[in-house]
């Protein structure tokens, strides 16, 4: 600034905003002169002072430079697969202005697969992507395990250094922190004692996938000074691992002031058959069920409880059932849940699973029943039980309400080996059609097994020769875009012709079901193109 400049009075900017905010009438400002230009007048000096005050302003001290970026020991993404990622980053959802896709691939749908293929293969992220991938993450949650494990350090170093990549930090226990070693005891119980709670996750955790013991013991050690919300967090981690000599543990958390660890704890014991709580278990849901060998055909007679005493609510059983649900079968319920499905077999006359569910049950009781030993089955991982629930795919009652729902078989399905899964999705479908299909879909293994893939194919082509709402199958084609195996492309290409529409048939609906197949075969070929360039040396 040059010497002729005169200097501001003091308190300019202050008596500026005062008169702005009082109005020119009431108050003017030194400087400005009154009347009808006051207004313009008072905006001029605000302008000329909001210069004088940026140019007055001293240089602060220079911040302290961040530390280097950490370096990515993994290989490099080969230079297609480098391409297909920015092109995979660069589509958003909406970007093409809404309305049908037309027989374009939804590029979005594919990053989680293609950075699972990418974690699996080993690959570090480019770091010139890494901006556009936490941008990707930072707006689905469901992305982040597999995209902050692909951007690797790196992520955690940006997300230090930008406000809207935070979550990447609280998404990873520790914040990227190294975890001491098992046998580093020392530096173990000083991270234990005096670390952030997400490192003590993180580390507890981390012992408990290589030394379960030691793990347990640890959390033994402050069990009592921990509190109630870090207590449930923690008992959760005891999941991994779940061994008989967890027990003693666990069966002392069932006396915690909280009810919620309470609960977990229970839960915890449930999984172990040979636990004493299974037991306890297990002889108060014998007292309920039985069989009854006095009517023609064997029945199953049900006396569910008719109070909740203190040692069931130690054990875990909630005393107050959800609204609409009466409480003797919210109890009984709980109780079949948490029995030993081990024990069934000695009770009900030495029958095995299948025999014992296709056992009649009096009195309504049957779907009560059968979806407790649901639960027990997914919660004990017992694929013998499950099998006998879910019964033959091409029955009747397979595809309708029935004793078990389709959310039941879903999860039933979860216990299978992947192929069994598949098989059995696939003969429902041929039997029951795509309508009832989706939740079952979506426990089956990708990419899909042959027979399943064939199944879902021909129903859809059956779903079009009949003429169908086109719209109502969306959700199924979107699955089969990236749940078919790519080398089915081929077998798909009849399908790519508009059929003759019958007379009954949807307005529109043949040049849907071209463009719907158009673009399940486009993008089949893609992810085929996407797994080779991985691939590649």
């Amino acid at each position: 600034m040059n010497g002729t400049t005169a200097a501001a009075p003091p308190g300019a900017w202050e008596a500026l905003v005062t008169a702005a905010l009082l109005g020119t009438d009431r108050r003017t400002p030194p400087g400005v002169p009154p009347g009808p230009d006051a207004p313009s007048a008072l905006l001029d000096a605000a302008a000329a002072e909001t210069v004088r005050r940026r140019a007055g302003l001293r240089p602060g001290p220079a911040a302290r430079r961040p530390d280097p970026a950490p370096e990515d020991p993994r290989r490099p993404l080969p230079p297609a697969a480098a391409r297909r990622l920015a092109l995979l980053l660069a589509d958003r959802p909406g970007a093409a202005g809404g309305g049908r896709r037309g027989a374009t691939p939804d590029l979005i749908e594919l990053l989680p697969q293609w950075l699972a293929a990418a974690n699996a293969h080993g690959y570090g992220a480019p770091p010139q992507a890494l901006p556009a991938l936490l941008d990707a993450a930072r707006g689905r949650t469901d992305l982040r395990p597999a995209a902050l494990e692909f951007a690797g350090p790196r992520a955690l170093w940006l997300a230090r250094l930008n406000p809207d990549w935070r979550f990447a930090l609280r998404a990873t226990p520790g914040g990227g922190a190294s975890l001491p070693g098992a046998q580093d005891t020392e530096q173990v119980r000083r991270l234990w004692q005096e670390g952030l709670f997400a490192e003590r996750v993180a580390l507890l955790a981390a012992l408990r996938s290589r030394t379960p013991d030691a793990a347990r013991e640890l959390l033994a050690a402050t069990w009592p000074t921990e509190r109630a919300e870090d207590r449930l967090m923690f008992l959760d981690s005891l999941r991994t691992g779940l061994g008989p000599r967890d027990e003693p543990f666990l069966e002392q958390a069932l006396a915690d002031r909280s009810r919620t660890v309470r609960s977990t704890a229970a839960e915890l014991l449930s999984a172990l058959p040979e636990s004493a709580l299974a037991a306890r278990m297990a002889a108060r849901a014998a007292t309920c069920v039985a069989l009854d060998l006095t009517q023609p055909t064997p029945t199953i007679v049900v006396e569910a409880p008719h109070d909740c005493d203190a040692g069931m609510e130690r054990d875990g059983v909630v005393p107050r059932p959800p609204t609409g649900r009466g409480e003797r079968s919210w109890w009984l319920g709980q109780l079949v849940e948490a029995a030993p499905l081990g024990a069934w077999p000695a009770r009900l006359g030495g029958r095995a699973p299948e025999e014992i569910v296709a056992l009649p049950v009096a009195d309504d009781w049957l779907s009560e029943l059968h979806a407790a030993w649901c639960r027990a089955a997914v919660r004990q991982r017992d694929a013998l039980w499950s099998r006998a629930l879910l019964g033959s795919p091409s029955a009747p009652e397979a595809g309708g309400p029935g004793a078990v729902s389709l959310a039941e078989r879903a999860k039933l399905l979860s216990t299978l080996p992947a192929g069994e899964r598949a098989e059995w999705v696939a003969g429902f479908i041929a039997t029951h059609g795509l309508s009832e299909a989706f939740q079952l879909l979506g426990v089956c293994a990708v990419p899909w097994a042959a027979p399943l893939g064939r199944a879902v194919v021909d129903a859809l082509n059956i779903a079009r020769d009949a003429g169908s709402y086109p719209w109502s199958f969306s959700g199924v084609m979107g699955l089969a875009e990236r749940c078919l195996d790519p080398s089915e492309a081929g077998r798909l290409d009849a399908l790519l012709a508009v059929p003759e529409e019958p007379e009954d048939a949807s307005p529109g609906a043949g040049g849907y079901w071209a463009e719907a197949f158009q673009r399940l075969v486009t993008t089949l070929r893609l992810r085929g193109v996407m797994r080779q360039e991985l691939e590649a040396p």
